[in-house]
């Protein structure tokens, strides 16, 4: 039998609960609670009537929110002596080299908290300096005078030689009260020492916030926890306490993990995932395969550890729309959250992206969550009325540019993940979700002339779902720094032995026998000479490995840059090993399709906007839409946990799997944006 398992996404505005049970799918949506997002969580369970041996995996934002506001612990950083600095001076490299304004972000150690310790290792991880006990309590010592409630510890080519980081380690947890400790030979035993001081210090500086937090929700669930990481797959709470770092893109992965298996099951493995909340919107281009970056950046920090490739901009439903000092209307990225939320809520007094969509008449007041929670018109059009006094405007036209500059915001962010990086977004679908993507998604693929709209069954609680089905995955890495003359068979097993047995037995101890999980190899090569690094898998060792690794990367590159050069050598720069533990996943079947005619389905029609034009538009309920049904746009899809809206000229198919499939055209059948 399938193990039941719920999956918590909890957001700015509202959590959403996806309840896998015997192969049946539940799902409830309700609004966050910033002050203790247990509470929400509790009150879904309690909703959802969830039994007692449920297992939770939960898409956390807790570590990204501690980072972003600047909330997390006072942490000390422990480096060899003379690098102190390292944070502070980083890759001297301009994020944008016209803006004379630009800000870096702060420095998350303090100068009297970065430390010094008397040791040194050379390029072959040979002591050159030896660290004594005496040094290492010295420093401990100091880490606790100073208050530090976290240590990261990053000592030059600790990734080739961690001892001395090791006694480190034991000079630490011989304090009173050991603080909570980060060490590069642990987490990211990479080569790179600014990014991998500037992880490990991201690891502790939000370390303690999530040990707390996730203690608080494990006690409150009182069920086993799983939590999402950065890089699709989830890991144990005892995990991502000690490494919570790897939670940073906690929900976002999960909503792409979850789009991507829906579009592929559909039949759209080329997908661009768009997930668009109440805070900001997620986006991802797959093109059949979900993409890993491990060059990362979240709120300016560098990240180096795998994490899926997501770009996102502060635009949702919940994001503040207002005049700046020249008058020019801005929407986000500062958002009305949960609390106090849009204006429609009763206790927000600033435009919001939901409001003008509720003006236009793009939501049902009545069917909001289902019909749990009723939106105040009246008080949308005051507040609206009040900036379109500043525009010089009416409010139905300021509600139709407040969406206009958040689409705008939107289609820059796909662009720059398709255009920008050799990618014709004509050649996908856009999958939308989230409690706010299907109201936009026709408009962004307008503008883009991609052919194609899918909306899953149940958008808004996708990431939920995504959660919910993630397979439990443990990522190692090692720098090699192989020429391909030296990458032979014998070299790789070397390499990839320790890591392979290191995930074996931890996938064995939370219960996933050798029938249950999957080893994947890959290696980050280059050509010599060159900065940065592609992935690539790692080909079987039984073959001529090093021709065979360097065919696989001048693909890669023609792919990504447009060009290769079979004749210039490579060189292998770090070894990873994936260690998956398959977590049972429901089945969904296709359901036949049936009549066209979607009359059953219509529930109410209203007047829309579109284009300053008034359409009396029809609504549909979602769940009584049936496989089969066709239907054209404008029309309003009305759900527990989001609306889709479909222009004029659009038409809509509700596939087998029980999506909708929107595609432009003036007739019917058309497949292409107009």
């Amino acid at each position: 039998m399938t193990k039941t398992v719920l999956g918590v996404d909890i957001g700015g505005t509202f959590t959403d609960l996806a309840l896998l049970e015997e192969g049946r799918l539940r799902v409830f949506k309700l609004p966050s609670t910033p002050a203790d997002p247990t509470q929400a969580v509790l009150e879904g369970l309690q909703a959802l009537g969830v039994p007692a041996d449920a297992d939770v995996a939960h898409g956390s934002t807790v570590a990204t929110n501690a980072l972003l506001e600047g909330k997390g612990a006072r942490t000390a950083l422990l480096v060899t002596k003379g690098f102190e600095d390292l944070l502070e001076i980083g890759r001297q490299n301009r994020p944008a080299l016209y803006d004379l304004l630009v800000e870096r972000p702060p420095v998350l150690v303090p100068p009297d908290l970065r430390i010094g310790v008397e040791e040194r290792m050379d390029s072959q991880g040979k002591a050159l300096a030896p660290l004594t006990s005496r040094e290492a309590r010295r420093v401990a010592r100091l880490t606790q005078e100073r208050g530090a409630e976290a240590v990261a510890v990053s000592l030059l080519f600790a990734f080739l030689n961690p001892r001395h980081e090791a006694l480190l380690k034991e000079a630490m947890k011989g304090l009173d009260k050991p603080p909570f400790l980060s060490f590069s030979s642990e987490l990211l035993p990479e080569y790179r020492e600014y990014e991998r001081t500037s992880t490990v210090v991201v690891n502790a500086y939000v370390g303690p916030v999530m040990a707390r937090y996730l203690g608080r929700l494990g006690e409150a669930v009182g069920r086993r926890l799983r939590i999402m990481q950065s890089g699709g797959g989830s890991l144990s709470a005892s995990g991502a306490s000690r490494e919570p770092v790897r939670t940073l893109l906690s929900g976002p992965a999960g909503g792409v993990a979850g789009a991507f298996r829906v579009a592929s099951q559909a039949g759209f493995p080329d997908v661009i995932t768009l997930d668009m909340g109440g805070t900001s919107t997620d986006v991802s281009l797959c093109p059949g395969r979900i993409q890993e970056t491990t060059g990362g950046r979240i709120g300016g920090y560098p990240v180096a550890l795998p994490m899926i490739d997501i770009h996102t901009v502060g635009a949702g439903g919940g994001s503040i729309a207002r005049l700046d000092i020249g008058g020019a209307l801005l929407v986000g990225p500062q958002s009305a959250g949960a609390d106090p939320g849009p204006a429609c809520y009763g206790r927000g007094d600033q435009v919001t992206v939901t409001d003008a969509n509720l003006l236009l008449g793009r939501l049902d007041p009545a069917y909001f969550l289902g019909g749990r929670m009723i939106l105040d018109v009246e008080r949308s059009r005051f507040y609206l009325g009040e900036l379109a006094k500043q525009m010089g405007c009416d409010a139905t036209t300021a509600a139709e540019g407040v969406l206009r500059v958040a689409n705008a915001t939107m289609e820059r962010a796909l662009r720059t993940i398709s255009l920008e990086r050799g990618f014709d977004p004509r050649q996908f679908a856009l999958l939308a979700f989230g409690g706010a993507g299907p109201m936009h998604a026709c408009f962004l693929a307008e503008g883009l002339r991609i052919p194609r709209v899918l909306v899953p069954p149940y958008p808004g609680i996708l990431s939920a779902l995504g959660v919910a089905m993630a397979d439990v995955v443990k990522d190692y890495s090692r720098t090699v720094l192989l020429h391909e003359r030296e990458v032979t068979p014998e070299r790789l097993r070397e390499v990839f032995q320790p890591m392979e047995q290191a995930g074996v037995k931890e996938l064995r101890e939370e219960g996933f026998s050798r029938g249950r999980s999957r080893l994947e190899c890959n290696l980050d090569m280059r050509y010599v000479g060159q900065s940065y690094e592609l992935t690539v898998p790692c080909p079987p060792l039984n073959v001529r490995v090093a021709q065979a690794a360097a065919r696989r990367f001048h693909r890669a590159h023609r792919q990504r840059y447009g060009y290769s050069d079979a004749a210039q050598p490579v060189e292998v720069v770090t070894a990873r090993v994936k260690a998956i533990g398959l977590v049972e996943k429901p089945v969904f079947q296709p359901t036949e399709e049936g009549e066209a005619d979607p009359q059953a389905a219509l529930v109410d029609e209203r007047p829309v906007v579109f284009d300053g034009k008034r359409w009396s538009t029809p609504c549909y309920e979602r769940t009584r839409l049936r496989p089969g049904h066709q239907f054209k746009g404008p029309t309003l899809v009305l759900q527990m946990d989001a609306t889709t809206v479909v222009p004029p000229g659009w038409w809509v198919r509700v596939d087998v799997w029980g999506n909708l499939v929107v595609e432009g055209g003036e007739e019917e059948g058309v497949s292409h944006a107009r």
